[in-house]
């Protein structure tokens, strides 16, 4: 787990300006759509609901839910989704055991931005390109400049800078990440990356797979009674 960090003040002044829109080159285009309006207190909506704008990998009718707040510049989320992970998918995910939320929370301006950017990949190409950023973490994040390092990985992806630089500079998309931050705040007192929500309730999941494995299998099995 990270500590959180003084984040991003005055972040909230968001510029106005034309949104179109973005394309990836060189495959079959991908439409960024605009996130659908959320309400974010926890008393007027669900935070532990999977909801029409979140970004789910497995079945609906898994027993266990699993929600996780990360922050793109977390060492310890790159750690799990770079060796955890994968075998969470195989053992877990694939196998309809295990739905995977991923919500942003990020932990800085340069997290912001590429949480922006994964989203502008496109909801077919989010997983994919979240993998990427996280696999390449060290490449980017401790970078000297890290939205120019973030724009030379957006190009690998088929992103040209035009599409690039209109990624972050979209109001709405930059609101919809911060809000996600807030309600994880609001809901869950979620205070560190990366954080788990389990079937609606926080819990650590350790850092191991074998760890995952511990907390996770009691929950399935006594979900199957």
């Amino acid at each position: 787990m990270r500590n959180i960090l003084v984040f991003l003040g005055g972040v909230a002044v968001f510029v106005i300006i034309a949104v179109g829109l973005y394309q990836w080159l060189g495959g079959p285009s991908v439409k960024v759509t605009e996130p659908p309006a959320v309400a974010t207190s926890s008393k007027t909506t669900d935070a532990s609901s999977v909801r029409a704008d979140d970004f789910v990998m497995g079945s609906s009718s898994a027993p266990v839910t699993v929600i996780e707040y990360a922050s793109l510049t977390c060492s310890h989320c790159a750690r799990f989704h770079n060796d955890v992970l994968p075998k969470v998918k195989k053992e877990y995910v694939d196998k309809g055991k295990v739905r995977l939320v991923y919500r942003d929370f990020p932990l800085d301006g340069a997290a912001l931005r590429a949480s922006m950017l994964a989203r502008c990949a496109g909801r077919e190409r989010f997983f994919a390109f979240l993998g990427i950023l996280f696999k390449r973490q060290d490449s980017w994040a401790k970078s000297a400049d890290p939205i120019n390092a973030l724009g030379q990985i957006a190009a690998l992806g088929g992103m040209d800078r035009k599409q690039f630089l209109a990624c972050l500079q979209n109001p709405k998309i930059e609101k919809r990440v911060l809000e996600s931050r807030m309600e994880a705040e609001d809901a869950f007192a979620v205070d560190s990356t990366p954080s788990f929500i389990v079937n609606g309730r926080k819990m650590s999941l350790g850092t191991s797979f074998d760890q995952f494995k511990a907390i996770i299998d009691p929950i399935i099995a006594a979900a199957g009674k």
